[in-house]
């Protein structure tokens, strides 16, 4: 019989169908298509390709001279973005309704030189090179007081939305939190206003008790497929220690989150045949003590992208997953990680030991 699930963050209903129950193999959705090359001279984020890009706002590289080859981690601004980093937001009403100007910040973090790698392929001390660059973009962005959140989120595969095959993510900084991060926020305040404790760190000891969920975890962090998951394979990583911010983590906390990002998205891929997906991390509110969020805890979610909404999910919000996460995670559980390792440790992309060029 189909169960009824409520999440208990964002008090959501999902209806996980035992009797649709699929496999990995009844979903078979690739979305890579033929083999990339390492190098694509249509590729505006491939390296020798710099000045078809709006100018670098931070790059590790190797070379000194901005915005030229020699990096392995650039970040630039979108060039066609959904906000304006100039200019300021002049609140307006006209009636009953309010408006302001489109104030934000919109950047393409382009994870690697290489055309055919992404954050979960490259080696790991890349791939720390990589979520470095995101949380210094979030410190330099959380300076400006206009920005309200800052999300870092990744599409990867067209069904997910991605435009631009060479690996990238994107990070948007935003003058107001948005209505679903407020949801989530005021949902787990209320949880610690009357637990006196954060609901996250509830469910990271529940699921480490249960088990049946849970996917990998090292000192720092653990992953798990969520108790009422909206997508088959939705995979979930949090650090073990309450932590309201990205903006935290020390160098050798991003290590071992690193090595579970990596490890969570190579099992989705040899599981799953290579899915789109998306990720998104939450986190709490910029231009905040972040002592003001003892509820909040940051996370991020990680999104197979396996089935389609209907009318059924818009119409209601309820969302029908068809796997439920306990035989989700048994199959990813089952992946076996070590036969990719050689191959793995054999792709080495040098990182110089320099200071970042801005």
């Amino acid at each position: 019989m189909p169960q009824l699930r409520k999440d208990p963050v964002t008090h959501e209903w999902v209806i996980i169908a035992t009797e649709r129950s699929r496999r990995p193999s009844d979903f078979a959705k690739s979305d890579d298509g033929p083999a990339k090359p390492a190098f694509s001279e249509k590729c505006a984020f491939c390296t020798g390709n710099e000045s078809l890009t709006p100018p670098e706002v931070l790059a590790y590289r190797s070379s000194e001279v901005a915005d030229s080859p020699g990096w392995w981690v650039r970040v630039v601004s979108n060039k066609f973005p959904a906000l304006s980093i100039e200019g300021q937001l002049d609140r307006c009403g006209v009636g009953m309704y309010d408006y302001m100007n489109g104030v934000g910040a919109h950047e393409v973090i382009i994870e690697t030189p290489e055309h055919n790698k992404c954050i979960g392929t490259v080696n790991h001390r890349q791939a720390v090179e990589i979520l470095w660059a995101c949380r210094q973009r979030m410190i330099d962005l959380s300076r400006d007081e206009r920005f309200k959140y800052i999300l870092l989120f990744r599409n990867h595969g067209k069904i997910a939305g991605a435009s631009l095959e060479h690996p990238h993510s994107q990070m948007i900084a935003l003058p107001m939190v948005p209505m679903d991060v407020m949801q989530e926020i005021r949902s787990v305040n209320q949880f610690y206003d009357y637990h006196d404790r954060c609901i996250f760190c509830d469910m990271i000891r529940q699921e480490q008790n249960f088990g049946k969920r849970v996917l990998d975890q090292n000192d720092e962090f653990i992953a798990f497929e969520p108790f009422a998951p909206q997508f088959p394979f939705e995979t979930w990583i949090l650090p073990k220690l309450h932590r309201a911010s990205f903006i935290d983590e020390s160098r050798e906390q991003i290590e071992q989150f690193a090595t579970i990002l990596q490890r969570s998205l190579q099992r989705i891929a040899k599981c799953l045949n290579h899915p789109p997906y998306n990720y998104t991390l939450h986190m709490a509110p910029c231009n905040q003590e972040r002592d003001a969020h003892p509820y909040f805890h940051w996370h991020l979610e990680i999104m197979p992208r396996l089935t389609i909404a209907a009318g059924f999910e818009m119409g209601t919000g309820v969302y029908i997953n068809v796997t439920s996460p306990e035989d989700a995670a048994e199959h990813l559980r089952a992946v076996d990680l070590d036969c990719d390792k050689e191959q793995q440790e054999s792709c080495q992309v040098a990182v110089a030991g320099k200071e970042p060029v801005h």
